[in-house]
């Protein structure tokens, strides 16, 4: 079983559903959850940020973090949540978004991940969510 899964998550319903998959994953193999994710402050004005966060002294990828955190904690998991950043997974969950059409050629947060990670990837299904 996987003792550390880490997901990648940014404020989308097939990341949510992402988080979700990995949430299951942890809790099943009785592991940590590690929920990461970045953020570039020059491509978000105030105008795309969620309208909780836009005059809060929140960083708007620690709103997220809570956001995604307080979801997977009413089932049972409390996850660990930071801006990426190493942490030993054993297993990294990422959603299929981008694999299909013309990012699949020209590469895709999921193919990049595939490829560079430094144990087990979990590629899942998330679809149904977008």
């Amino acid at each position: 079983m996987y003792r550390t899964v880490v997901v990648g998550a940014d404020d989308s319903a097939t990341a949510r559903e992402a988080v979700m998959v990995a949430a299951g994953l942890a809790q099943a193999g009785g592991g940590k959850l590690h929920i990461v994710t970045a953020y570039d402050p020059k491509s978000v004005t105030i105008e795309h940020l969620p309208a909780d966060v836009r005059y809060s002294a929140d960083h708007p990828a620690e709103a997220l973090l809570r956001r995604l955190s307080d979801l997977v904690s009413e089932h049972g998991l409390e996850p660990v949540v930071h801006a990426a950043e190493g942490v030993g997974a054993d297993l990294i969950v990422v959603g299929n978004k981008g694999m299909k059409g013309v990012r699949r050629v020209l590469g895709s947060v999921p193919n990049s991940v595939a490829h560079k990670a430094p144990c087990s990837v979990l590629i899942a299904d998330t679809t149904a969510a977008a």
